[in-house]
C-alpha cells in the first residue's frame, strides 16, 4: 500500500502541469484510492443556454485509472444526432510518472451508429475515443464541446456514476440568459447551488470534493439514491419549431399534444375493416382486445429516431401501409384504430425497463424512454404495450408495471400509476408426483403454473426459442441434482395477468439416498432456497425487496413397497415483515405428501431490519433441507 501512496503523491505533482488539476495531499489521495478503480481528479461541465432553442456543453475531465477494472473509463463515448453537433474531441494519456503516452488524432476517433439493428431509421451516432493502456496506474485527459438544438433535455450532474469510483473535484455550471428560469433538483448534494451572474447570464454552480467510492449493499436502494445528483430542466423550450413549457406535468403533456396533432388519420378502407372486425364485440374491452390482436398480427417494432422524430410519431396512415413503427408510431396507430371504433385512449410516457427506477414525480422533466397506450374502461385502465407481438393485452409486467406514467390527455399531462403486481399476481403453483424405486431413483411428473412476473421468462422462450433450445434452457433451470427431461410442454394463457403452464416428465437418478435398510428423502425436490446475502458489521442503507411473489409446492412421493416412516419432520412456520413460510409433511400409506409455501412482499425497511431478512433466509434454507427417513421392513 505504501507504493500506492507514493505514486499518487508523484501523480499529484504531475497534475499540477495539467489544465484544471491541482495537487492534493497524499493522505487524501490514499483515502480516495482505497477500494477504488478510478479517481476523477478534476471534472468540469459547463452548460450554456443560448436561447430556448439552443445551447452549448463543454466538458473536461482528468482521471486516473488504478487497475484493469477501471480501464473502461479510458474510453470516451460522445453521442450526437441531427440536433446535436460535436465541435471537437481532444484527449491525452500519461503514464504513472507523468510522461505523455499518446495524444488523440482524428483517425483514432471511431464514429459509428449508436443503436442496434432493430432501428431502421435513426440519426443517433456516437464518437468513441480510446486511450486505454496496459500498465497501471495511468491517467487520461479528455475534453469536448457539443452544440445542441434539442432543449427539451438539459444535462445533469452525476459525478459518481458507478461503484468503486472516487472524486477529487467535480464542478457543474449552468449559464442561462439573464431573467430566464432554470429548474433544478438536488439529491445527496453536500452543498447547495451557488448562484451568481455575469453581464449576460445568471450562473448556477454545483461542486463536490473528496467523494470516496460508494458501494451498493445486498437488497439495497438503487445506486442513484446513494450518490450526489443534480437534475436540470428548462421552463420554456423549443425543439425544431415546437415550443413548449415544462413547469408542470400538465404543460409538458400539452407539448406532446402538439406533436401528435393530426397524425391519427386512417384510410377509410381501414376504418371499415376495423368496424367489421369488432361488430360482434359485446363489451368495450372485447373490442380493445380485438384491435390489439389485429395490431400484433399486422405490425412489427422498428425504432425510428430522426430529429423531432425522437418524440413525434409517424402518421397512423404510414404504419397502416408499411406495417412497422417505433413505440410512438405503434401507440399512435393503435389509438387511431380504437378511435375508429369509438373508444378513447391516451398516449402514456413511461420510463421502461426491468431495472429502471421510477421517475422523480415532483420534478416535471424529460425522464421517459418509452410510450405505451392507456385505455380507460368503466372499471379500470387497460394498458397496451404496442411494440410487442406476443404480450397479453393489459399486462404491464416488469417492463412498465409499478411506476408512474404521464398520460397525454386532451387537456395536457397527468401523472398516473401503472399496475403494481402483488404476491398473488406473481405466483408459482407446482404439483409434483414422484415414483421411487428401491435404489432411490425414479420418475417425476411436474405441472407448474407460472403467473405474472414469474411467467415472463417462460413466455420469452416460448416465443423466441426453438424446441431444442427450449429443452437446453430447461436443463439450466430445473434445480434437481441428477435428472433427464423425457418430455416437456408449455401452454400459454393470455390475460391481464398472464399464465404459462409448464409440464415436465423427468427421470431422476438417486433422488433418495439409501444407507443400509434406510432411505433418506428430501421432499422439497425443486424449490429449495439457497442464497443468503453477506452480513456486514453495520448496515448503512435501507432494505429493499423489489418483487412480491408466492410459491406453493405440493410434492407427492410414492415409496417402493416395504418401507415405513422412521422420522417425519414437524410442521415448520416462519413469519417476518418480509414474508411467511410454511412447510408440512404427512404420510398416507406408501405416499409422502409435502406442502410448502413461501410468500414475500414488496417492502422497504430500515437498515436495522437487514439482520431479520438474513435470519428469515437462514430459517427457510434449513427448513427446505429437512429430510424424511424411512426404514425397510425386513421379514
Amino acid at each position: 500500500m505504501h507504493k500506492l501512496y507514493t505514486f499518487l503523491w508523484v501523480l499529484a505533482g504531475l497534475l499540477l502541469l495539467q489544465p484544471q488539476a491541482r495537487a492534493t495531499g497524499d493522505e487524501v489521495l490514499a483515502e480516495l484510492a482505497k477500494d477504488a478503480n478510478i479517481i476523477i481528479r478534476s471534472e468540469e461541465t459547463i452548460f450554456t443556454v443560448n436561447s430556448i432553442s439552443s445551447g452549448t456543453t463543454t466538458y473536461k475531465v482528468i482521471l486516473t485509472i488504478l487497475n484493469e477494472n477501471g480501464n473502461h473509463r479510458a474510453k470516451l463515448y460522445v453521442g450526437y444526432d441531427k440536433l446535436t453537433k460535436v465541435e471537437y474531441i481532444e484527449g491525452t494519456s500519461y503514464d504513472r510518472f507523468g510522461k505523455k503516452i499518446k495524444s488523440l488524432k482524428n483517425k483514432d476517433i471511431v464514429d459509428m451508429s449508436a443503436v442496434d439493428d432493430g432501428s431502421l431509421f435513426t440519426d443517433n451516432r456516437v464518437k468513441i475515443a480510446n486511450l486505454t493502456h496496459t500498465v497501471f496506474p495511468y491517467s487520461v485527459e479528455f475534453s469536448y464541446e457539443l452544440s445542441n438544438s434539442n432543449m427539451l433535455v438539459y444535462p445533469g450532474f452525476y459525478p459518481q456514476d458507478e461503484e468503486r469510483l472516487s472524486v477529487e473535484k467535480a464542478i457543474y455550471e449552468v449559464r442561462v440568459p439573464l431573467g430566464m428560469q432554470l429548474r433544478y433538483h438536488e439529491s445527496n448534494m453536500p452543498q447547495a447551488v451557488k448562484k451568481g451572474a455575469t453581464a449576460t447570464h445568471d450562473t448556477y454552480i454545483w461542486q463536490v470534493e473528496h467523494l470516496k467510492p460508494v458501494e451498493t449493499e445486498p437488497y439495497g436502494p438503487d445506486f442513484v439514491e446513494l450518490v450526489p445528483v443534480v437534475r436540470t430542466a428548462p421552463s420554456d423550450f423549443e425543439v425544431e419549431g415546437y415550443k413548449g413549457n415544462m413547469d408542470t406535468w400538465k404543460s409538458y403533456g400539452q407539448w406532446f399534444n402538439q406533436l401528435n396533432q393530426g397524425r391519427d388519420v386512417l384510410p377509410e378502407a381501414t376504418k371499415q375493416k376495423l368496424t367489421a372486425l369488432t361488430a360482434n364485440a359485446k363489451t368495450e374491452e372485447e373490442k380493445v382486445r380485438m384491435i390489439y390482436d389485429y395490431l400484433q398480427g399486422k405490425t412489427r417494432y422498428v425504432s425510428i429516431q430522426l430529429g423531432i422524430g425522437g418524440w413525434q410519431p409517424f402518421e397512423a396512415s404510414f404504419v397502416d401501409s408499411k406495417g412497422y413503427g417505433d413505440c410512438k408510431a405503434l401507440t399512435n396507430y393503435t389509438q387511431a384504430m380504437l378511435k375508429a371504433v369509438g373508444i378513447a385512449s391516451h398516449h402514456a410516457l413511461i420510463r421502461a425497463g426491468d431495472d429502471e427506477a421510477d421517475i422523480r414525480t415532483a420534478f416535471p422533466s424529460s425522464q421517459f424512454n418509452h410510450v405505451v397506450l392507456a385505455v380507460p374502461l368503466p372499471n379500470d385502465t387497460l394498458w397496451l404495450e404496442c411494440t410487442s407481438q406476443s404480450e397479453a393485452a393489459g399486462y404491464s409486467g416488469s417492463f412498465t408495471g409499478g411506476r408512474h406514467a404521464l398520460l397525454v390527455t386532451p387537456g395536457g399531462g397527468k401523472l398516473v400509476k401503472t399496475k403494481d403486481y402483488l404476491a398473488t399476481d406473481n405466483s408459482q403453483l407446482r404439483h409434483i408426483t414422484v415414483r421411487l424405486d428401491e435404489k432411490g431413483s425414479g420418475t417425476a411428473s411436474v405441472t407448474t403454473r407460472y403467473k405474472g412476473l414469474q411467467q415472463e421468462s417462460r413466455s420469452g422462450i416460448i416465443h423466441n426459442l426453438q424446441p431444442d433450445e427450449q429443452r437446453k434452457w430447461l436443463y439450466r433451470q430445473v434445480q434437481v441434482p441428477s435428472f433427464e427431461i423425457s418430455k416437456f410442454a408449455f401452454e400459454q394463457e393470455k390475460s391481464r395477468v398472464p399464465v404459462v403452464k409448464e409440464q415436465l416428465e423427468l427421470s431422476l437418478r438417486q433422488c433418495a439416498t439409501i444407507s443400509g435398510k434406510r432411505m433418506f428423502v428430501t421432499p422439497n425436490l425443486m424449490n429449495k432456497w439457497t442464497h443468503v446475502p453477506d452480513q456486514k458489521e453495520k448496515r448503512l442503507t435501507e432494505v429493499v425487496w423489489e418483487m412480491a411473489f408466492l410459491d406453493v409446492d405440493t410434492v407427492e412421493i410414492e415409496l417402493p413397497a416395504g418401507y415405513a416412516v422412521e422420522f417425519l419432520p414437524q410442521e415448520i412456520s416462519h413469519t417476518s415483515e418480509f414474508g411467511t413460510y410454511k412447510a408440512t409433511v404427512e404420510v398416507e400409506g406408501q405416499r409422502v405428501i409435502y406442502r410448502r409455501s413461501l410468500q414475500m412482499d414488496k417492502v422497504r425497511y430500515s437498515p436495522e431490519s437487514y439482520i431479520k431478512l438474513v435470519e428469515f433466509f437462514n430459517n427457510v434454507i434449513k427448513a427446505d433441507g429437512q429430510q424424511v427417513v424411512f426404514v425397510k421392513n425386513i421379514p
